[in-house]
């Protein structure tokens, strides 16, 4: 992978920092982007410590001009000739049913979770022709494969990212890039306790709800998931399940396409309020 830049939204914790860490193991130069700028200097220490190149920058993918001006100054900068692209920037909502979400959060998610990778994508692909070679790599969720009770605006984003990510794989058929979606079960980030709440919640039954869901379906870590996505890249695989959960639910949702959400157990839709 010496030649190989790996360019990863949400590099400051959970999976992006664990898979920057992951890929700098392996000789990938890493990029390594976040809001989280405290988060972002603890990834870059970490592949540091273990001797590998990274660089790091502060980039909002909610912000379309900030990843315009990124994409350029990467393509100056480090004239990547190989670029595996992680779309792994997200955030979570606790807002209850559809009905009780408010317009403005719901749209919050959808500028971050499903327009980030888009524009993310959309910056980068013409490099990526240009050299006809990459692998473009989108984090979607299990709940991008199932919906669920109180998480109208993730699940419509997650969704949104796995067919995003199934017309490129149509429409690259031909090309040498590879296209793949990662749908991750419950995995021990920070994504959960750091979701917003929407106003009208009752914030000690939110707090409860993130114990349990902490407590009960977070099984798997970020490291877990960073080996499992990068075997993926590496075997070109173009979906990425990670997780018994995620297998379980996958298998459920085809085999009872019609009314899967019908056979999912109440706990785990309870736990759902949170992810």
């Amino acid at each position: 992978m010496n030649n190989t830049h790996f360019i990863i939204t949400g590099a400051g914790s959970g999976i992006g920092q664990a898979l920057a860490i992951l890929a700098a193991s392996k000789g990938a130069k890493v990029i390594a982007t976040d809001i989280n700028e405290i988060g972002l200097e603890e990834t870059r220490n970490k592949i540091m410590a273990q001797n590998g190149w990274v660089n790091i920058h502060r980039l909002d993918v909610a912000d379309a001009q900030a990843i315009i001006a990124f994409a350029e100054m990467v393509k100056k900068t480090y004239n990547p000739q190989k670029i595996v692209l992680v779309n792994n920037a997200g955030v979570a909502l606790n807002s209850g049913t559809f009905d009780e979400t408010p317009m403005e959060d719901f749209e919050w998610l959808l500028n971050i979770n499903l327009y980030g990778v888009v524009r993310m994508t959309k910056a980068f692909l013409p490099m990526m022709l240009a050299q006809n070679n990459g692998n473009i790599v989108n984090v979607s969720s299990i709940f991008g494969i199932i919906g669920v009770r109180y998480q109208s605006a993730y699940c419509t984003a997650k969704f949104g990212v796995k067919g995003f990510s199934d017309v490129l794989k149509f429409e690259l058929l031909d090309t040498n890039i590879k296209v793949s979606s990662v749908h991750p079960g419950g995995i021990k980030t920070q994504i959960a306790s750091s979701a917003r709440v929407s106003e009208g919640q009752n914030p000690k039954q939110v707090a409860a709800d993130l114990e349990k869901f902490e407590r009960e379906a977070l099984i798997n870590t970020p490291e877990y998931a960073a080996e499992v996505i990068m075997k993926g890249i590496e075997k070109g695989k173009s979906r990425i399940l990670i997780g018994r959960d995620a297998k379980v639910l996958d298998i459920l949702a085809r085999t009872f396409p019609n009314n899967y959400f019908k056979q999912i157990p109440r706990s785990m839709t309870e736990r759902a309020k949170v992810d």
